[in-house]
Parts: C-alpha cells; structure tokens; sequence
C-alpha cells in the first residue's frame, strides 16, 4: 500500500494509539470494546490497511471520542488557561476555547490532608478539564508548570498532559472540576 505519511491513514494509527494509551487499554481491550479484530487494529495502528467508515464509528465509540479526533490532528498541543478571579476570559492570541461539546462530567472536589495530592496522583485522559476553585488554595500542577489557584481561579486545560493537585497552600480546598472527553 502506497501511503502518504502525513495522510489519514497516519492521523487514524497516531490518534487510535495515543487514545488508546492515554485510557490505559490494551490491544486485545480496544479490540474487544470496538468489535474488531486485535488483527485488524493492528493494521490500523501500523497503517497496514485503511478503515472502513464502519470500523472508524466502531473504535471511535469505544474510544469515547467522535469520529472527527480520530481524523484530526496528529500531535496536540497541551493549552491551558488561568484566569484568575475577576479577570475577564479570554485566551492566548484570541483564540476562544469555548465551551465544551458533548458529554461532560461534573466532580466536586474537597482536598484536607495529604490524599489526593502529589505525583501519585496526578493523571491523565482524553479531552479537556475546567477547574474552578471555590475555597481554599492549591498549587496544580499542569505537565512541568505549576499554577497558584485560589478561590474564584478558573483553569482550563487539555487533560491528555499530565495534571493534578501538586500543593495545599490553604486547606480545605474545593473545586469544582468539569471534564469534556472531547
């Protein structure tokens, strides 16, 4: 098969992976949760074979995204966005994140103590995460930045980087976190 290396195939095998990895899912799992073959997701993954429209929807629903992230780009970029209390929301260069579509999650979030904070706890998952802190204080920490949020501090992030709470600075903290798998 002749391929081009930038072309959908490239995209499906690079999106399919990082996903896949990202939800901590085997081969065998992904396979089984799409209806496929381990076989046939190996192709897709090495771009051995392109995917039919049936098989993308497949791996798509079982990856929780839809079908446009399997096809779109290949290396994301890791964008965050503090905004502290009373600051209007904007985001860098203009670009408006906006507000989330699709499913969306809802945690309230209350830290005393030491559970819940450090590198153990710190994680990873598709799609993007909304913090709004409502008491208290806490560094968090977004790949290798850190970030002082108090109450009324707003940060948005791409949940695939590596995030969580680094530091209690005023305990309880509570937050709220709102979380998009798209």
């Amino acid at each position: 098969m002749t391929e081009d290396p930038e072309g959908p195939e490239h995209a499906l095998a690079e999106q399919v992976r990082r996903r896949r990895l990202a939800l901590g899912l085997s081969n065998g799992e992904l396979a089984a949760r799409a209806g496929i073959s381990r076989a046939m997701l190996s192709k897709i993954e090495h771009r051995r074979t392109s995917s039919s429209l049936t098989t993308l929807a497949r791996l798509a629903a079982a990856l929780e995204v839809p079908v446009g992230a399997l096809l779109g780009e290949v290396a994301p970029t890791h964008r965050v966005v503090f905004t502290p209390a009373g600051a209007p929301v904007a985001t860098p260069g203009d670009r408006r994140l906006g507000p989330p579509h699709g499913p969306l999650e809802a945690h309230l979030v209350t830290l005393d103590g030491d559970a819940g904070v450090g590198p153990r706890d710190r994680g990873r998952h598709p799609g993007r995460e909304l913090l709004y802190v409502l008491e208290g204080a806490m560094v968090y920490g977004y790949e290798d930045a850190r970030y002082t949020l108090r109450a009324g501090d707003t940060l948005q992030l791409d949940a695939e980087g590596e995030h969580g709470p680094y530091e209690l600075l005023e305990a309880p903290v509570r937050f709220l976190s709102v979380v998009s798998r798209e």
